[in-house]
């Protein structure tokens, strides 16, 4: 975040009296009442300060921009017979890949901003209120005139996904023009996490307010269709700091048919990184995941053993769990590793977003010494 010296010293002194009131301020710089508004504004502006009272921003803020809606999780309780009725249950969770992220991180301790749509609806204020009980901050969260989106998902006896329909009108009908409301904190976010399920014209718009100050960009491709829609903005005048596709999104951005051999994904790595990508994080399933670092060797990541409950939401907890963990200092690959751990917690739980994650946690899933699965069978989504 870059500060004047005047916001600086200004934040020094709410640091050690955050109740001193603009007057106070002012005769302990020598200035005046009005100047020293014109900076607490700015610091406002900047993410500094957060709301009324000057709350100060804690380090390492991240901003979520992506879709928030009402996870609607029908699991069978026997195996799935097509085309027909299955006994099943059902239940209802506040879900989005973007809100899932934020939350993820809230709960790790990354003090987090959610831009996002929902509805004047039941459902929206639900949501807004789990949420913001989670942790995340929801300021700038945009109100539409478009119901609550929904994300409804059939889950197999085993937990994993038969099949799922969005309906994401709401973060569909989100413009640049929404985004103007949070451009300086944006812009002053020491990381920007984009879901894929933006518009795109949205996500050129957050990435080039991001691009001026530096702040690195995390882009998660949420599908191949998205994925798709994704690629003509990766370009080297619009640097991203990770994008995490999976195989098919993978395909997806390049048009390619890529393989799903070690060497075949690294090859397709190179192709982003060309194109102003710095980590190309492959997820495979049950298989482990690809890190790609520009000018680097390719790391191969086994994925933790794990019993599982239902799927949805590891890989928003593993994209998750990476930020946080490169913020808190971590190198990439031992980032992806702590991602990987966040995701095997996640697909124990019947939970979206596992309600206990804790660093804690994560760290005591690290140094289990049970080696991962064998597993040769085809590969699942984490999504």
């Amino acid at each position: 975040m870059m500060l004047t010296r005047r916001e600086r010293e200004i934040i020094a002194l709410l640091r050690r009296d955050p109740l001193a009131g603009p007057q106070a301020i002012a005769d302990a710089l020598g200035s005046t009442r009005a100047a020293v508004n014109v900076h607490l504004s700015n610091l406002g502006k900047k993410g500094a300060i957060l709301g009324r009272g000057y709350i100060l921003r804690e380090e390492n803020a991240v901003v979520v921009v992506g879709g928030a809606n009402v996870d609607v999780k029908v699991r069978s309780l026997a195996p799935v017979r097509q085309r027909t009725s299955n006994p099943g249950r059902a239940g209802t969770t506040a879900g989005g890949v973007g809100r899932n992220i934020a939350e993820n991180l809230a709960r790790l301790g990354t003090p987090t901003h959610l831009i996002a749509a929902v509805g004047r609806d039941a459902a929206g204020e639900r949501l807004l209120a789990e949420t913001a009980a989670a942790g995340v901050r929801l300021d700038h969260v945009h109100r539409s005139a478009h119901p609550t989106g929904t994300y409804t998902a059939v889950l197999d006896a085993d937990g994993d996904l038969v099949v799922a329909v969005a309906d994401m009108a709401a973060t569909e009908a989100l413009g640049p023009e929404d985004l103007h409301p949070a451009r300086e904190l944006i812009a002053h976010a020491d990381m920007l996490v984009l879901d894929g399920n933006l518009p795109a014209e949205v996500l050129a718009h957050a990435m080039d307010v991001a691009q001026p100050a530096a702040v690195p960009v995390v882009i998660d491709p949420v599908s191949a269709p998205k994925a798709a829609l994704l690629a003509p903005l990766l370009t080297a005048r619009r640097p991203v700091f990770a994008l995490t596709p999976n195989l098919d999104e993978l395909r997806a951005l390049l048009a390619l048919p890529v393989g799903d051999g070690e060497a075949e994904v690294t090859a397709a790595a190179d192709a982003l990184h060309a194109r102003g990508v710095r980590h190309v994080w492959v997820r495979l399933g049950a298989r482990g995941s690809v890190l790609s670092t520009a000018g680097e060797e390719a790391t191969f990541l086994t994925a933790p053993p794990a019993e599982v409950a239902d799927v949805t939401g590891a890989g928003d907890a593993m994209l998750a769990a990476f930020v946080h963990a490169l913020l808190a200092g971590g190198d990439p690959v031992d980032a992806a590793r702590y991602g990987h751990a966040a995701a095997a917690l996640t697909v124990q739980s019947p939970a979206t977003v596992r309600p206990d994650l804790t660093p804690r946690l994560i760290e005591d899933a690290l140094t289990d010494p049970t080696e991962p699965n064998d597993l040769n069978d085809p590969m699942r989504s984490q999504r």
